[in-house]
């Protein structure tokens, strides 16, 4: 069936409405906005869960315990994490809801999720990719990247793809 929660949030305001005796006219307007951080959380475990999955089926594959693929979670972080392979990382972080960062980096590397301001769409590392929400018809959220809709699996594929040639070297 999908997912429900946002049946169960409209239970909750039915009740809250019933028991106060007050409408909020405003709940679904201010909805998208109050919901976006959560739908960044939200697509940032979907990404890191299906990088379990495809390191795990590269690390069984290949069968030597010699440049096996790890995951790590970034500490002090909601939902960020890396994939880690001879001394070179691939960074998924939230910059802020709405926007996250993916970028390589080499050990040595200091790495610091920043919040930075919603103007502030460039990257501040040269190999950084931006993808950002985007609202949609009815309420759809889209990832984009420069104009055009990300999938999920073509992302999934290409960084893994990516990665793992890059951590060879």
């Amino acid at each position: 069936m999908g997912d429900i929660n946002w049946i169960r949030d409209l239970v909750l305001a039915e009740q809250n409405m019933e028991e106060k005796g007050i409408v909020d006219f405003n709940a679904e307007s201010g909805g998208q906005q109050n919901d976006l951080e959560q739908e960044t959380i939200e697509y940032l475990k979907d990404l890191k869960h299906g990088f379990i999955e495809t390191a795990s089926a590269f690390n069984q594959l290949k069968g030597t315990p010699v440049g096996k693929l790890k995951i790590y979670g970034i500490s002090q972080t909601i939902a960020d994490f890396m994939l880690f392979r001879n001394g070179y990382k691939l960074i998924f972080s939230m910059k802020r809801p709405g926007c996250i960062s993916i970028s390589f980096h080499q050990m040595g590397q200091q790495f610091v999720p920043k919040n930075n301001d919603a103007e502030n769409e460039s990257s501040s590392h040269p190999d950084e990719t931006l993808i950002t929400a985007q609202w949609g018809l009815f309420g759809e959220l889209k990832w984009m990247y420069k104009n055009y809709e990300v999938k999920f699996d073509r992302l999934l594929r290409y960084y893994m793809t990516r990665f793992i040639k890059e951590s060879l070297r």
